[in-house]
């Protein structure tokens, strides 16, 4: 049987606590310390996170739960606003952008509309990174004699004995 998660009551009888932080339009787990926290945004891995708390002045170690307005503001007010907080271009996610030509960086449903479109570009110019998705083959020069065997079918590889006919054996 599945165990139950258990539960801390010292979050529970404090009244400065908050269970979810809701940071850029995405709910964070108000457990976690703000660094591991941040990390659960589609977009954001663990060295930006530490950056973004960096910049907005927030201990990384604090429990997200505990963030008080102005500290969520202060993080909210630094993901808006990358370029002018300081970051540098190779941190963002999305360098000179196919259309704009901008640097920009996508946090959550956009990065994966963004990849999606980028990829519907590809097929649609059957470009070769284009054909290989189309055939749901690996696009970045991986091979394919032994991997990659789940998106080639069903049908198992190597050698199969003949079934044995019922009656002489």
């Amino acid at each position: 049987m599945a165990e139950e998660k258990k539960f801390d009551k010292s979050y529970a009888e404090d009244k400065d606590f908050r269970h979810l932080v809701r940071v850029m339009n995405t709910d964070l787990d108000g457990r976690k310390p703000i660094l591991y926290a941040l990390t659960k945004m589609k977009g954001i891995k663990y060295m930006f996170a530490s950056a973004i708390c960096k910049k907005a002045d927030v201990p990384m170690g604090k429990k997200a739960g505990y963030l008080n307005d102005s500290e969520v503001k202060a993080l909210e007010e630094v993901l808006s606003n990358l370029s002018r907080a300081g970051f540098p271009e190779w941190m963002y996610n999305r360098r000179k952008d196919y259309e704009t030509g901008q640097t920009k960086h996508l946090f959550g449903g956009t990065l994966d509309f963004t990849k999606e479109m980028d990829i519907k570009r590809m097929k649609k110019t059957k470009s070769y990174k284009g054909l290989r998705h189309q055939w749901g083959l690996p696009v970045r020069g991986q091979r394919t004699k032994s991997n990659f065997r789940k998106n080639k079918g069903k049908g198992s590889l190597g050698v199969q004995k003949k079934k044995v006919k019922s009656g002489k054996v």
